[in-house]
């Protein structure tokens, strides 16, 4: 099938997307998908409540396609070279592994269905169906969705922010449906 992975939680303190993949969970796939469920990238910061891993790294940084040191902390900490965190060097290998058609990356707090690199049919699309806009977001250096899309072309990682605060059931089972209708229109 083809494979389509879907990740809740990259960033420690914006978990909101860990309930879609719980959704997820319980309804069966479109045929002909593989779905590749990923509800925490970053369980050492969800603990904490912090953007990046244990190390302060953001791990949406921490990418090899157009990575750049960047210091500091928290958002802006790039790590001192692409994949020096473990979290990313997993995910990393996963995504050679199954090499995703579709990734989508639950983010938070912008409410916004990022437009910018994959398929603009399918992140509209999908942006349409969960009720948010669909716009081009800042591509920093590092990030996964675009080391993705660089390194697969023709397949589709996108973003997706979420309102701020938490998912309700209803919330989490629209986003879930959202997705499976387009992995259901993959070619």
């Amino acid at each position: 099938g083809k494979a389509v992975l879907v990740v809740g939680c990259i960033d420690g303190n914006e978990p909101a997307g860990i309930a879609i993949v719980r959704a997820l969970e319980q309804l069966k796939p479109p045929t002909g998908i593989d779905l590749w469920l990923l509800p925490v990238l970053n369980p050492d910061g969800l603990a904490a409540g912090t953007l990046g891993d244990a190390h302060g790294v953001d791990l949406n940084r921490n990418f090899p396609y157009g990575w750049r040191y960047l210091g500091g902390t928290g958002t802006f900490d790039s790590g001192p070279r692409p994949l020096s965190e473990a979290e990313s060097r997993a995910a990393y290998r996963l995504i050679l592994r199954i090499k995703p058609r579709l990734s989508i990356w639950f983010h938070q707090h912008l409410a916004v269905v990022d437009d910018s690199q994959g398929s603009q049919a399918l992140e509209r699309r999908f942006a349409r169906l969960v009720g948010l806009p669909a716009e081009p977001l800042t591509d920093y250096p590092g990030s996964v969705a675009s080391w993705e899309n660089h390194h697969f072309p023709g397949t589709t990682a996108f973003v997706t922010e979420l309102h701020a605060g938490s998912l309700s059931a209803a919330q989490a089972a629209r986003y879930a449906h959202a997705v499976f209708d387009i992995a259901a229109s993959l070619r």
